[in-house]
Parts: structure tokens; sequence; C-alpha cells
């Protein structure tokens, strides 16, 4: 522990936070290495986009399907139980791949269904203990934190995994690459039995917390930024990739996209979460929107390379800017909410399926539109330069959240009152 406060430069940082930034780190490192290229090889065997995104509309159904049930579990067992089910699902589906890979196109289907039911469970999990284990005054350092292990992970992995992979023949190399994942995330689950257990008690009640829009704008506005963000984020998670691999025909080419895009991201990120104060959130969720949106024309009339490039260094540049703040908010609006401690769950799974209805929205969209236009590009770019005001609309859903006191005050004794109900009246063993 020692050595984490020292590499995280925090001397008083809770140990449970510590162990949850290790964790996402190597949840990150496995994904960057695996996840990257799923997509390209669904595509080798598919050569379709029809096929990818059919792939991965059961994986934003299935992901807050699962929500559901896991936040129902969630009240019942120990959300790290709920962790390690995430993981272990996880696991299966590259094992799913490697056994059925040569037979992509009849399982299609079932590999985006195991992978949402592993995100669904691992992400339930992972926001709730954050919600639990940050507070206002470590919340900003945390996302920010986080956000760099992800751009490690997004360094290491991609350029690493596109070496092995364009080094062998036969598939060898993704093999090789699903295995380490697998070793990756078994470290995770080693490494959760550290966390102290954290269970729950009550119903749960995620309907009431959906009807709380009608009482809190707040809350409301949150909710509807967020279906905005999963507007993006649904199609262009795995448009871009595609592209990048469709202009190079080279997996290293890939890697190195993902070196660039994360090397600066990390730089971001550390500078926006020391940089960018509570009062400044609004202003860079609007700056950052703004260069978001700005990125997409950069790719949408030519598309090559070197253009790719420059739009991974506009996006690295701005994600940072908009989500560190964002994902700040977010947590602080849940903490203020109409009981908060009790409900935290809810909160989570509500806004979840928020934003992956928003990822349904957009893949529809994408299948649709190829259906329209024949599966011509042009009809992808077009609906590109669309939803790409996804991450733009986020500011103008916020942009009058307020709160009638303190803010940092009150959410501080939020959190304390939080703190309390699982360490003493609810008899928790935390």
């Amino acid at each position: 522990m020692k050595a984490l406060r020292i590499f995280f430069n925090k001397k008083d940082i809770p140990r449970d936070l510590l162990l949850l930034l290790v964790i996402s780190g190597l949840y990150f490192l496995g994904i960057a290495l695996s996840n990257t290229f799923v997509n390209v090889f669904l595509w080798k065997h598919t050569n379709s986009f029809f096929n990818i995104g059919l792939y991965n509309l059961m994986i934003v159904i299935f992901q807050p399907l699962t929500f559901l049930l896991a936040g129902r579990w969630a009240k019942k067992i120990d959300r790290v139980i709920v962790l390690r089910l995430g993981v272990i699902f996880l696991a299966l589906f590259f094992i799913t791949v490697l056994l059925f890979g040569s037979y992509t196109q009849d399982y299609l289907l079932l590999f985006g269904a195991v992978l949402g039911v592993g995100y669904g469970f691992y992400w339930l999990a992972f926001n709730v203990l954050t919600f639990e284990i940050t507070e206002p005054d470590t919340r900003d350092f945390f996302n920010g934190f986080q956000g760099i292990l992800s751009s490690l992970g997004g360094m290491i992995g991609p350029i690493f995994a596109g070496w092995v992979i364009a080094s062998m023949t036969n598939y060898t190399g993704y093999k090789i690459i699903f295995g380490i994942s697998l070793a990756l995330f078994a470290i995770a689950i080693i490494t959760s039995w550290f966390l102290k257990r954290r269970p729950a008690e009550g119903s749960f009640t995620f309907r009431r917390i959906i009807a709380e829009r009608k009482h809190n704008s707040n809350w409301k506005d949150i909710l509807y930024a967020h279906f905005f963000q999963g507007i993006r984020e649904g199609t262009f998670a795995f448009v871009i990739t595609i592209w990048v691999f469709m202009t190079t025909k080279s997996e290293f080419a890939l890697g190195k996209f993902g070196l660039i895009e994360s090397a600066i991201m990390f730089i971001s990120f550390y500078l926006v979460s020391r940089l960018v104060k509570p009062h400044h959130r609004k202003m860079a969720i609007l700056i950052g929107g703004l260069l978001l949106y700005a990125s997409v024309f950069i790719i949408i009339f030519k598309l090559t390379f070197p253009l790719l490039i420059f739009f991974a260094i506009t996006v690295s540049f701005a994600l940072p800017l908009l989500s560190v703040p964002y994902m700040s908010l977010t947590f602080d609006v849940i903490g203020r909410g109409w009981k908060a401690a009790e409900m935290r769950i809810e909160y989570i799974v509500v806004r979840e399926l928020f934003y992956n209805g928003g990822r349904i929205v957009s893949i529809l969209l994408f299948l649709l539109t190829l259906a329209v236009f024949k599966n011509n590009e042009d009809g992808i770019r077009f609906l590109m330069m669309a939803i790409g005001a996804g991450h733009l609309a986020i500011y103008f859903c916020i942009r009058n959240i307020h709160f009638t006191t303190n803010t940092d005050d009150d959410a501080r004794e939020e959190a304390e009152e939080a703190k309390r109900f699982h360490n003493g009246e609810s008899g928790s063993t935390v």
C-alpha cells in the first residue's frame, strides 16, 4: 500500500480506493490488449459492417439487462462477488471466440451477448464501489487517475498486441493475446479479495429512481446527458477501429494508432485531473464537447491514415476535458439525490439504462443506414456527422444543473452519511 501511495502521490488515500484503481488498471490493460482487435478479428471473418453492427448491438442490449439483474443481486450479496462474475464472463467470452472463431458468422450474436453480460456485471459493481469509496474531495483525483490508467493500458496493449498478431500467422497471435488478457483478469480477481466486503440491504426499487426525474431536475438532466453520450459512443466505438484497419490493412498500424491516441490522452487526463476545478466543470464540458464534434469532420470527407491520426490526437485532448468533470458532476448529482446512501445501486442502474439506451439507438440507426444506403460508406459518414454531436449535447443537458447550497460541503456531508450507513447502521462489516 505504501508503494501505491507513493506512486499516486497521495499519502492519505484510502486503501480500498487504491485497490480499486489497481483493479481498474488490470481491467483496462486486459481489455486494451484484446478488445481493440476483437472487432477486427470478427471483421476478417465476416467482412461485413452489418454483422459487426449486430454483434455490437447484442453487447449494448445485454449489458443493461445484466445491469438490472446485477443491481438486484447487489442488494442481496457482496458487490465484489458481482465484480468477479463480470470478469468470469469476460474470460468466457474470449474462450468462446477461440473455440468458435472459425464459425464466427454463426456465433456473432452469442459472442455479443456473453460480452454484454460480462460488461454488465463488472461495471455495475465497479460503479457502485466507486460511488461508495470516493468522496467529493477524492472524486476528481480518482476519475483522473482512472483515466491515466486507462491511457497506460491503451498505450501498452494495442501496440504490443498489434506487433504479436502481425508477427504470427493463422490467428496464433490472437490466441496468445486473448490468453494474456485472461491472466490479467485472473490477477484482478485475486486483487478483489483484498477489498473490504460491502454487502447491501433492502429491496431493489429502480422504478422509483426512474420516477425521481419528476422530482429532481438535476437527475433528469444528467440522465438525458448520458443518453446523448451513448448516441455518439454506440457507433463510434467500433467504426473507427474498422476504418483504421480498412485503411492500413495492418494490425500493427492499428496498434500504433492506439499508442498515439492513448499517449496523448494520458497527458491530458493528468493535466485535467489537476487543473480543472469544480467551478470550471461546465465550461470544460462545453469546450471538450465542441472539440469532439469538430473532430468528426476531420475524417468524414476523406479517409487516410494521417487524417485518422489527426482525429485521434484531437479526441485525445478533448475527451478527458469532458469526461473527468462530467463523471464527477454525475456522482455529485447522485450523491445529493433522494436517499442516495440507500439507493445508490438503483441510481447507477438507471444511469446505465439511459446510457445504453443511447447506444442501442445509435447502432440501430447504423444498421438502418446500411440498409437504406445498401452498405455504401457514404451513408455511414452522414450518420457520423449526425450522431457525432452527442458529446456536445451533453453540455446543453447539464448546463442548468445547480445545487441550492454549497456543493462541496453538502456533497461531503452526503458522502459521510452514506459511509455511516454502511459502517454502522446497516450492520455492514466494512
